[in-house]
């Protein structure tokens, strides 16, 4: 799983001197689309029910227009047409959406237009796990999620994801591997590192 990767266009502005990129990944179409079904049938379901009161509405106003009821309108069926906005950010954002991680972090890129990309230490790393959605599940793809301390007003956790990858169980060791290695030399340098831990019997690996 572990391989050398040049940094590609997609990281290699934000990449550092001796920084090696050890695994670099995209999400599945589908399964990352289909994230937009519960939203969409919700939607649905929240049309149906806007259109048939809508409907007695404008009918009641005798068919005369009433810019007042149109916005009603619009603004009532945010979650009829925001949950097709969604989807079709979904099959958009998919194009420029890559993940990797190296020695030293994990990177994310997204964004439709534009490009954002984001970096997380692994010294920031609070919480790291895999789910599998029903979708996912169909396609042999999970997503590894990551909670790097950061939460919302009230105190929900915030999570980045690498969403709808394969071999997601793969990954989510690979990463936790780096991540052990990179705190056991930042607690214990090699410099200091001792031959045996007194709280442990076996020997302390040195790194190179």
């Amino acid at each position: 799983m572990l391989q050398d990767l040049h940094p590609g266009p997609d990281f290699e502005s934000v990449t550092e001197p001796g920084e090696t990129i050890l695994w670099r990944g995209k999400p599945v179409f589908w399964p990352f689309v289909l994230h937009a079904v519960p939203m969409l049938v919700f939607g649905a379901a929240w049309g149906v029910f806007d259109a048939a009161l809508l409907s007695k509405a404008f009918v009641a106003a005798q068919g005369n227009f009433d810019l007042f009821l149109l916005a009603f309108a619009v603004i009532h069926g945010f979650p009829a047409w925001g949950s097709l906005l969604y989807a079709a950010y979904l099959v958009l954002v998919h194009r420029n959406t890559v993940y990797a991680y190296s020695d030293r972090r994990l990177l994310l890129r997204s964004g439709v237009v534009g490009t954002r990309l984001k970096s997380i230490d692994y010294g920031r790393i609070r919480e790291l796990d895999v789910t599998v959605g029903i979708f996912e599940r169909l396609y042999g793809v999970g997503t590894v999620r990551v909670h790097a301390g950061r939460s919302t007003a009230r105190g929900a956790r915030l999570y980045d994801q690498f969403v709808s990858i394969a071999d997601p169980y793969e990954v989510y060791r690979a990463i936790k591997g780096v991540e052990l290695d990179g705190k056991t030399d930042w607690r214990y340098p090699n410099a200091l590192r001792p031959a045996v831990s007194p709280g442990y019997q076996p020997e302390l690996k040195r790194s190179a």
